[in-house]
C-alpha cells in the first residue's frame, strides 16, 4: 500500500491521476473493457484507495482523462515514487495493455515514453512486459 489512511485531498488527487493514467492506457487502443476497469479497480485498492471510493475515484479519473491531452500531467507525481511503487503502476499499465492478449502500436508508444518520463530503464520495462505478456497468454 503506498499511503496510509487519512483522508488527505493529496492522496485522494494522487490517486485520481494515476487512475486517469490507468484509465488513458486502457482507452489508447478506443476498446475499455470491462476487463480493464477491473485490473484499475484492483490497482487502486493496493494503492490504499477505500473500496467504497472506488467508484468516484474512477468518474472523476475519466474526466479528467478525458479533458487532457498530455500524459505528463498523470505522471508529474509517480516519478517521484519509489523504484518499486512505479514498478507496481507499470505492470498495472502492462496488464491492462495485454489483457486483451495483444499490444498496438499506440499501446507500446505509451509504455516507451512512459518509460523515460518516468525514470524506468529499458531492460526493466522489458522485464515487467515481458512477465506480464507470458502470464497473460
Amino acid at each position: 500500500m503506498f499511503f496510509k489512511k487519512d483522508n488527505n485531498n493529496t492522496e485522494t488527487n494522487f490517486l485520481i491521476k494515476i487512475c486517469a493514467l490507468l484509465i488513458h492506457a486502457a482507452k489508447i487502443d478506443e476498446n475499455y473493457t470491462e476487463n480493464e476497469e477491473e485490473i484499475i479497480k484492483k490497482t487502486l485498492l493496493e494503492l490504499g484507495s477505500a473500496k467504497e471510493d472506488l467508484s468516484e475515484t474512477i468518474k472523476k479519473a475519466k474526466i479528467i482523462e478525458e479533458n487532457s491531452n498530455q500524459i505528463l500531467d498523470f505522471t508529474r507525481e509517480v516519478k517521484n515514487l519509489s523504484e518499486k511503487d512505479k514498478i507496481k503502476i507499470i505492470e498495472s499499465l502492462w496488464s491492462i495493455i495485454y489483457s486483451n492478449k495483444d499490444a498496438d502500436i499506440y499501446e507500446t508508444n505509451l509504455m516507451r515514453r512512459l518509460a523515460g518520463l518516468l525514470y524506468i530503464d529499458n531492460k526493466t520495462m522489458g522485464d515487467i512486459k515481458d512477465r506480464i505478456k507470458n502470464h497473460n497468454l
